[in-house]
């Protein structure tokens, strides 16, 4: 069963985004390496219909299951971007799916 990363982010540095967009984009499977078999689902600015959500931009990232998931994360490439990703945006990830 598929898996999601839903990450919800407040952009804090719009140069040091780029930044890491170039970074993390490459480690998934449609912008480069498919060796967890991630895909980008949706990226972009979102709206709360009910409730409260910190920030003001969306990613979700499909993978075929959670040990994918947590392999793209735990991966050297995505660790190596993660300190450029903290002074970019205020983020939280989560994992959604059995």
């Amino acid at each position: 069963m598929a898996v999601y990363f839903i990450v919800h982010a407040t952009i804090n540095d719009a140069d040091k985004m780029k930044e890491y967009d170039a970074g993390a984009g490459s480690t998934v499977k449609d912008r480069g390496v498919k060796d967890h078999g991630g895909e980008v689902v949706s990226r972009g600015p979102y709206r709360v219909l009910a409730g409260e959500s910190a920030g003001n931009m969306m990613v979700v990232l499909k993978f075929p299951s959670k040990a994918a998931a947590q392999g793209w994360y735990d991966s050297p490439a995505y660790q190596a971007v993660i300190p450029t990703r903290l002074q970019a945006m205020d983020a939280t990830f989560t994992l959604v799916g059995e």
